[in-house]
């Protein structure tokens, strides 16, 4: 593990390019899966479930890989947020401007919800106590136990929708990595994130939720100290 800071990187300049790589590793992730896509929809899968096939696939290839790397290569969580906030705008000007339509969807917003969740958490997190391995952690729970919830459901029902069947996949990956990176309140944030994954209130989506649940579990054995 690198040493870690609070706010300021160590090496600005390599950090920086860090993300730069990273970033340009992100948008190669939205643009392979296209073609995967176009694959899905030319044998007879519906649009709308091609579509959630793609945006999970980003989930685990983009979010998560990245946020498996973020503690092994950055000692600030400030590049992270910055290129999380940059990602998210640019989701929101290609609806506007030009829809990236294999993998956005006309009726929610929750990709936009799920890039500014995983900045946050880790920042957030990583401010509280400098383990960027436990900073990472909500950012995890949304890149890879929601896209396995929502690829095993869009397989059973070959649409989007919510059932335990998702969950439990989802608790079958969550459970043993929280507990690996955090220990007791790692495993209680994943079982929280299993729970809470079932909810959607409006805008508020999923990935808003289980990054909220999971950063409050993880800080607050830590609540004191932030007080202090």
């Amino acid at each position: 593990m690198v040493a870690v800071s609070f706010i300021r990187p160590l090496d600005y300049r390599a950090e920086a390019l860090y993300t730069v790589f990273l970033s340009l590793y992100v948008i190669f992730v939205i643009f392979a899966t296209l073609p995967i896509y176009r694959i899905l929809v030319s044998r007879g899968v519906p649009e709308g479930s091609a579509r959630y096939y793609a945006r999970k696939l980003i989930h685990m290839f983009a979010g998560g890989v990245v946020a498996v790397l973020v503690p092994h290569v950055y000692t600030s969580p400030l590049f992270p947020l910055l290129a999380s906030f940059a990602l998210a705008l640019l989701l929101v000007l290609a609806r506007r401007y030009r829809p990236l339509y294999w993998f956005q969807a006309s009726d929610n917003m929750f990709e936009v919800n799920f890039v500014l969740a995983w900045g946050l958490s880790i920042f957030i997190l990583w401010h509280i106590f400098p383990n960027p391995f436990v900073a990472v952690l909500p950012a995890i729970f949304i890149s890879y136990g929601d896209a396995v919830t929502g690829i095993v459901r869009n397989a059973i029902f070959g649409y989007r929708t919510k059932h335990w069947y998702g969950n439990a996949a989802m608790a079958i990956v969550c459970l043993p990595v929280g507990f690996i990176y955090a220990g007791f309140y790692g495993l209680l944030a994943a079982v929280v994130a299993v729970v809470v994954e079932r909810i959607e209130v409006g805008p508020l989506d999923d990935n808003i939720l289980i990054a909220l649940t999971s950063t409050a579990i993880l800080a607050y054995p830590h609540i004191g100290y932030i007080i202090s």
